[in-house]
């Protein structure tokens, strides 16, 4: 990923929180049969210094069998993201110098990927899932709720993914190449506006205004 340097994020944790907030990710893979991209949540381990990304698959989607152990995987995570008019610069009015553009925030991870059939370990990655995205919920439902033989009879339908990462990286482009009368008028604009992905780009351009 091209990255300018006014975009680009080094800081690990911000990176973390971004996977632990917007968890569904595109993992991309190669195969003999080209290139292929799946959607799919995923847990984020930290172990040590080392991060490590788990999740499951259907046993019948085919990725653990045309994608060996120990290959190289991409796995993308978005944040909102918005369409920036020129309209929402102020300096627009003076010179009309401006263009309109598109403002994200991303994560790239790469890794090594790996396959569970271990039930137990399945078992876990889906009771660690439900229950961060239950945590929420007035009446949150626990695996636990269904009947155990159930459960026993869908995990061997189930493969784990886990991908031991080598990299990831960030980009937040959030309107920092602009100058802040600017930024605030991208900030003004975007939070006035009635859907969630406006607003949620307009929280993060926030944090970059002087």
């Amino acid at each position: 990923m091209h990255i300018p340097a006014k975009f680009k994020q080094d800081d690990v944790e911000e990176l973390i929180s971004v996977i632990q907030q917007y968890p569904f990710a595109t993992l991309v893979s190669n195969s003999v049969d080209g290139l292929d991209a799946m959607h799919l949540p995923f847990l984020l381990d930290r172990v040590g210094d080392e991060l490590v990304l788990k999740g499951h698959i259907a046993k019948a989607n085919p990725l653990w069998k045309k994608v060996n152990s120990g290959a190289d995987v991409l796995v993308i995570f978005n944040c909102p993201n918005c369409y920036i008019s020129p309209n929402h610069y102020p300096t627009k009015a003076q010179n009309g110098k401006a263009v309109p553009t598109w403002n994200y925030v991303v994560v790239h991870v790469q890794g090594k990927v790996s396959y569970s059939h271990d039930p137990e370990w399945i078992y876990k990655v889906i009771d660690n899932l439900t229950t961060i995205h239950e945590a929420g919920s007035d009446t949150p439902w626990s695996i636990e709720d269904a009947p155990a033989k159930f459960i026993e009879k869908m995990l061997p339908a189930v493969v784990g993914v886990e991908i031991e990462v080598t990299s990831i990286v960030g980009q937040w482009k959030l309107s920092q190449n602009q100058p802040s009368v600017n930024k605030q008028g991208v900030f003004d604009s975007l939070i006035a506006m009635d859907d969630s992905n406006s607003q949620g780009v307009a929280v993060m351009v926030r944090a970059h205004l002087e």
